[in-house]
Order: structure tokens, then C-alpha cells, then sequence
């Protein structure tokens, strides 16, 4: 079976059951070998229909009658990938989406409803020439952005109270976006110019990033990450520019002893030991082991040598208490920095999962603080844009723990907009940086710590 959205259909299915959608859809492509186009539009219609969920349901509940709105859940998803393809992939015809899905409703043994299929499209296209949009929204607002943007109401109220309306839209906006590739060129075995030599040679056009003397992004399609020039000599790794900050702010020195306590699957990791000139120590914990294996494969494949690997919980590991001069806590989070890379992420957190992940957060930075030397240095991180997981966790700590200070950055070039003097924490907005949501905070152990 070659058909796209036959196999979009497949893997979205799984999703509606449960299955995460990038675990679904790298199952269902691993069966198949398709052309790079058909698999850039499955995988489009994958994320793009999970991404717009809500959305695509309104739209199909206000054009349905009330009877016709109890579709089978099979039928359902087949009309998102219908609606998905006219609302929001212009470069399909019109008549191609409403025939292709007629089609795939006729597949899947909804023979009898293809006319039911046919003529939603069909009134969808007719209400698009009448109107600027067909889609009914309510006056509220946090109820119209989660409605036009498809996001649940609590994620938007969430971002209304910290940025407004206008930045919200532009923030919604943003993270319905297709992701870009970061790449952070690892300065020990090659540097940004040859790289971005290598890149031109193969066709592969890129570009840097202000403030990250690492980082080139990938413009278009490049095909296989594994294929490109450089991969497998290690020039270079795939690392987020926002991620990549994270380093900096740490600002490891050669010699350092340093503890990722989060490590796997390594991207900070890795650029920590570049960051020291490999030469130190760099301890990656992590309690999967399997994860940690990911993370060996990519130090190899960069020929670092300061990487050693603890698997563990970083809450039951007392060998490290006072032994580090920095720590690194990329804390697990509810990943609402990067729902553009992770589309069901918006519809698989709730208020509930964050307040029990704010939790989690303390009680390792908690643990981890023992590990800092009297006068060492630990870096806070998150890629969710949540108060109850950032500041708030933060605050606690602190009040908790008197001999911990914040330590602004001193010569880290960042995006200044960023950075809050008032807080002296970084909080990458994605609509305002153009990466990924991030939260990173410095803290220093005074010397009077005990």
C-alpha cells in the first residue's frame, strides 16, 4: 500500500486511540517505502489534522446536521484529513481532496456515507465563496483563539494572562507552524564556515542565527538528517536554537566537573563537553537506560571523550553530593514551548498533569542542589512557557533554600527580549525569538552554603 492518506488514515487512527502521533506515524511508514513527497504529505496530514483537531471538529459539527454529527469515530477522522486538505492545503486541488477523501471513506467500508462525505466538503466549499471563512466563532476570546487556532480554552488563558491578546493570536500562530531543523556544528571537529560549505556543495541551502555562534537552520527539504554532509564524520548535531542557549548560560570551563542530571537523549550533553574543549568531566544521568544509549551513539559519533554515563533517578545518586562546579536540571516538563514539533502535546497535558509535573521540578531541584560545590553553579531549564512549572518553581526553591541565587548572565549574546532584569530569568517567547519556548534560569551556591 502506497496510497498517503490511506496510511495518513492508518496512523491517525492509532492516534485517536491513544498512540502518540510521532510513535504512530514512524510505525506505519516503517512498513512502507514512499516517494519523499508522498511521505512529506502523509506526514503533513498527520500532524496537521492532529494539530488542528478542534478546529476541524467545529468546523464539521457547524455544517453537519445534529443527526449527522454522530459519525462514527473512523468516519470522523477520515473527514478531518478532507477538511485539513481544503482549509489548510492550498497547493491540493479543491476537487482533489473532495474525491481523494470520497475515496477514502469508500476504503474503509463507509461506502454508504460516501454521498454524506461528498456533500460536507462540498457545502464547506460552497460556504468558502459566500463567505470570509466558514467557520462560526464565539465572541469570547479565549474560547475564539482556541477555536481558530485549536487549542484547549486553558493552554490560551494560560498564555492571555502573560502576553495579552494581539501576542497570544501571534503565538497561537506560530505554533501551528510547520518546525524548522536547528543544527549545532560542533566547533571541535569542524566550524560553521566549512559546514555551511559542505551544505552549498550538496544544494543544501541554510542559514545562521543571530546570538548562536553553533547554529545554522535547515531552509527546505533537505531529505535524510543521516544523508547530509558532515553527519557521520560529527560536524554537527540537531539541536534547537533555544536549547542551545541553555549551554551557554551554564558557561562550563574546561577542567569543570559538570552533571547533566536529565541527560538523555544528549543534546545538551554534548554541547556542554564541546562548550569545554572535551576536557573535564561531563556525567549524563538519566534513569532510561535505553535513552542513555541514544545519547552514547550521538558522543561517539562527535568523538567526545569527557562524557561519562550514570543511569539512575538524579533523586537516589548521594556519590555526586558536592562534587560538581556546574549542574545542569533540563527538567521534564509538559512541553508547551514546543507543541509545534509535538502535535498532540496540546490535547495530552491539562492543568492537573502540569500542577504534578511542578512537583517533580522541585523535588529534583531539591535533590540536585546537594551536588553543587560551595560557589558552583546550576542552570534551571524547561522547554514549557508555564508560570506554575517556571517561575513558581523557581520562587519555592528559593525561599526553601537561602543560600541559592539567581546569577544573571553576564556575556551570554542572547535575544534581550528574552531576559527579564526584573527576574534575571530567560524566557524564550517563540512568536517574538522564532525557536522554541524555553525557560532557563542561572543559580549560584553562595559560599557560606552548608
Amino acid at each position: 500500500m502506497t496510497n498517503p492518506r490511506q496510511l495518513a488514515f492508518i496512523a491517525l487512527r492509532e492516534v485517536h486511540k491513544g498512540a502518540y502521533a510521532d510513535v504512530a506515524l514512524d510505525r506505519v511508514l516503517q512498513k512502507v517505502k514512499l516517494p519523499d513527497h508522498d511521505r512529506r504529505l502523509m506526514t503533513e496530514l498527520v500532524y496537521g489534522s492532529v494539530r488542528r483537531q478542534r478546529t476541524l471538529d467545529t468546523l464539521i459539527d457547524q455544517i453537519a446536521t445534529k443527526k449527522a454529527q454522530q459519525q462514527p469515530p473512523d468516519l470522523r477522522t477520515i473527514l478531518h484529513i478532507g477538511f485539513y486538505q481544503l482549509r489548510y492545503q492550498q497547493r491540493i486541488p479543491a476537487s482533489a481532496a473532495v474525491n481523494t477523501t470520497v475515496e477514502l471513506a469508500k476504503e474503509n467500508a463507509f461506502s454508504g456515507l460516501t454521498g454524506f462525505v461528498n456533500g460536507l466538503l462540498r457545502q464547506y466549499l460552497r460556504l468558502a465563496e459566500t463567505s470570509p471563512d466558514p467557520l462560526k466563532l464565539p465572541e469570547n476570546p479565549v474560547e475564539r483563539l482556541g477555536i481558530l487556532y485549536s487549542f484547549p480554552d486553558w493552554i490560551i488563558e494560560v498564555w492571555l494572562e502573560q502576553l495579552g491578546f494581539e501576542e497570544t493570536e501571534k503565538l497561537c500562530a506560530w505554533m501551528n507552524q510547520t518546525p524548522t531543523i536547528d543544527l549545532r556544528v560542533n566547533i571541535l571537529r569542524s566550524s560553521l564556515e566549512e559546514v555551511e560549505s559542505a551544505f552549498n556543495s550538496a544544494g543544501v541551502l541554510v542559514s545562521r542565527i543571530p546570538h548562536l555562534p553553533q547554529a545554522l537552520r535547515l531552509i527546505g527539504n533537505t531529505g535524510g538528517i543521516q544523508n547530509l554532509p558532515g553527519f557521520r564524520e560529527g560536524w554537527w548535531t540537531v539541536q534547537d536554537s533555544s536549547a542551545q542557549l541553555v549551554g551557554y548560560l551554564l558557561d562550563p570551563k574546561p577542567g569543570d566537573v559538570v552533571i547533566d542530571v536529565c541527560a538523555a537523549p544528549g543534546g545538551k550533553t554534548t554541547h556542554i563537553a564541546e562548550l569545554m574543549g572535551d576536557r573535564g568531566k561531563v556525567w549524563a544521568c538519566d534513569k532510561t537506560a535505553s535513552r542513555l544509549r541514544k545519547l552514547k551513539e550521538n558522543a561517539q559519533r562527535l568523538n567526545l571523550q569527557s562524557i561519562e554515563i550514570c543511569t539512575g533517578d538524579s533523586r537516589n545518586l548521594p556519590q555526586f553530593y558536592q562534587t560538581a562546579d556546574r549542574v545542569l536540571l533540563d527538567a521534564p516538563c509538559s512541553g508547551l514551548g514546543t507543541m509545534h514539533r509535538h502535535a498532540d502535546a496540546r490535547w495530552r497535558q491539562t492543568p492537573e498533569s502540569v500542577k504534578e509535573l511542578s512537583q517533580l521540578q522541585l523535588s529534583l531541584l531539591s535533590h540536585i542542589s546537594n551536588f553543587v560545590k560551595s560557589g558552583g553553579f546550576l542552570v534551571y531549564a524547561t522547554c514549557t512557557l508555564h508560570p506554575t512549572e517556571n517561575e513558581e518553581v523557581i520562587s519555592r526553591f528559593l525561599a526553601d533554600y537561602p543560600a541559592w541565587q539567581i546569577e544573571p548572565p553576564t556575556k551570554l549574546e542572547l535575544p534581550y527580549s528574552a531576559y527579564s532584569e526584573r527576574s534575571g530569568c530567560l524566557k524564550v517567547w517563540p512568536h517574538q525569538q522564532d525557536m522554541d519556548g524555553f525557560f532557563m534560569v542561572r543559580l549560584r551556591k553562595t559560599n557560606n552554603s552548608e
